[in-house]
C-alpha cells in the first residue's frame, strides 16, 4: 500500500514521525512495520507507562516471564531483559530507515529508571548498561532534564552515546539542554569520538501546558482569561523553537558540525490532545516546520491519517505573537515559572509511579510464572 498522503505530507514539510507507543505484539505481528510503510513512521519513544500497559495486557511476554523465573532472574534484571528485548527488536524493524537517514531517524528510545532522575552518577551508569544490552546504534537513550541530569547528558553523549533528553518543559530550561548537548559534543571530541556517529533529540512536553493553564484560566472565569485557553503549549513550543534556532547560528556550533556534529532537533512530546473541545490534532498541525520531530500516540497518528491538514509552516516567525500570549496570562496573574516548576515536579513524580507500576507488574508475573 502507499503511503497515507495526510501523513506523508507532514513528514514533506520537515516533521520526522515518531510512534509515542510500543509492544511485543505491535513488533511481531508486523503491524509496525506496516506504520513505516504506510503511514510514515520512522521511529519509536518508550517510557515506564508504555510498557508496564504493555506488560499488564498482553499474554506475548508469559513464556518469558516464566523463564525469567524459573532461572530465578530478580525484578531489575527481568525489566532490564523484557524491555531492552523489545527495544532491540523494534530498532531492527527501523534499521533500513536509520540507513537510508543517516542515522537522522530510524530511533527507538529507552529511558533510564526515573528514580535516577535526581543522580547524575547513576543515570551515566544506566546509560550506559541500556546502551550496551540494546546493542544497536539506532537507540537513543532517554535522560530527563533536571537539574542533574544536565551533567549527566553532557557525559553520556561524551561517551559516543545518542541521547533523547525528556521531560523539558520550559524555554529557560531547553537552553540548558542544549548547552549540555554542545559540551557533551565538544567532550566526545576531546575523547576522539566521531562526532558523526552521535545523534540527539531533546523532547519538549507539548499539551500539559495547556491542561495546567486552561484549569487556572477558568478558575478566572474573565472573557479575557477564557479567549488563552489553548494558547499557551503552542506558544511555549514556538519559542522553545527559537532557542533551537539561535543556536544554529553560533561559532561555538559551526565548529562542531565542521567536525561532523549533527544537530539536536526538538521533539514534540505529549502531543495527545487531552481536551474533547480542541481539533485532535492541534498540536500537530500547529508544530509544523523543518527539522523537527513530533511523537505521538497511536489515536493522534490515526487522527492526522483521517483528517490532519498541513498548512506550512507554522512556527518560524511566530516568537513575536507567543510572547504576548505569555505576558497575557502574566498579567492575569498565571506565572510562567509557578506553572513550569510544578510541571517538572509532577513530570519526574508520574514516571518515578509508572516505574513503580511496571516494577509491580513484573513482580506479580514472575509470582505467577514460579
Amino acid at each position: 500500500m502507499s503511503a497515507n498522503p495526510r501523513l506523508a505530507a507532514l513528514s514533506e514539510a520537515g516533521v520526522s514521525i515518531w510512534l509515542d507507543d510500543l509492544n511485543r505484539e505491535l513488533i511481531s505481528s508486523g503491524r509496525l512495520a506496516r506504520l513505516v510503510e504506510e503511514y510514515s513512521v520512522v521511529g519509536v519513544t518508550t517510557n515506564p507507562t508504555i510498557f508496564a500497559t504493555a506488560l499488564a495486557d498482553g499474554e506475548a511476554y508469559a513464556d518469558q516471564v516464566a523463564e525469567l523465573s524459573k532461572n530465578g532472574a530478580s525484578v531489575d534484571e527481568a525489566i532490564l531483559t523484557l524491555t531492552t528485548d523489545d527495544v532491540r527488536d523494534a530498532c531492527d524493524v527501523f534499521m533500513p530507515v536509520y540507513e537510508a537517514t543517516g542515522g537522522v531517524d530510524g530511533r527507538v528510545s529507552i529511558e533510564v529508571d526515573p528514580g535516577l532522575a535526581h543522580d547524575t552518577a547513576g543515570t551515566v551508569e544506566s546509560a550506559e548498561l541500556l546502551w550496551r544490552t540494546v546493542d544497536r546504534p539506532n537507540l537513543l537513550v532517554k535522560i530527563p532534564a533536571t537539574d542533574e541530569g544536565l551533567p549527566a547528558i553532557s557525559q553520556v553523549l561524551a561517551k559516543g552515546i545518542s541521547v533523547n533528553v525528556t521531560l523539558i518543559f520550559s524555554v529557560d530550561r531547553y537552553r540548558g539542554v542544549l548547552n549540555a548537548f554542545l559540551t557533551g559534543l565538544e567532550q566526545a571530541r576531546e575523547h576522539g569520538v566521531d562526532l558523526s556517529t552521535i545523534h540527539s533529540v531533546a523532547s519538549f512536553f507539548v499539551s500539559r501546558l495547556d491542561t495546567d493553564v486552561d484549569a487556572r484560566l477558568d478558575a478566572i472565569g474573565s472573557e479575557e482569561a477564557l479567549a488563552l485557553k489553548g494558547k499557551a503549549a503552542l506558544a511555549n513550543a514556538r519559542l522553545a523553537h527559537r532557542a533551537f534556532e539561535s543556536v544554529r547560528d553560533t561559532p561555538r556550533w559551526r565548529t562542531l558540525a565542521d567536525d561532523g556534529a549533527h544537530l539536536q532537533r526538538p521533539l514534540w512530546a505529549s502531543t495527545g490532545v487531552k481536551d474533547p473541545d480542541y481539533p485532535d490534532t492541534m498540536y500537530l498541525t500547529g508544530l509544523v516546520t523543518e527539522d523537527v520531530v513530533n511523537t505521538m500516540p497511536a489515536a493522534t497518528l490515526e487522527a492526522f491519517a483521517d483528517h490532519g491538514e498541513v498548512a506550512g509552516d507554522t512556527v518560524t516567525g511566530r516568537a513575536e505573537e507567543s510572547e504576548a500570549v505569555l505576558d497575557d496570562l502574566e498579567r492575569l496573574g498565571i506565572s510562567y515559572p509557578e506553572v513550569i516548576a510544578k510541571l517538572e515536579r509532577e513530570g519526574v513524580e508520574k514516571f518515578v509511579g509508572s516505574w513503580g507500576e511496571l516494577t509491580g507488574t513484573v513482580q506479580r508475573a514472575l509470582e505467577k510464572g514460579e
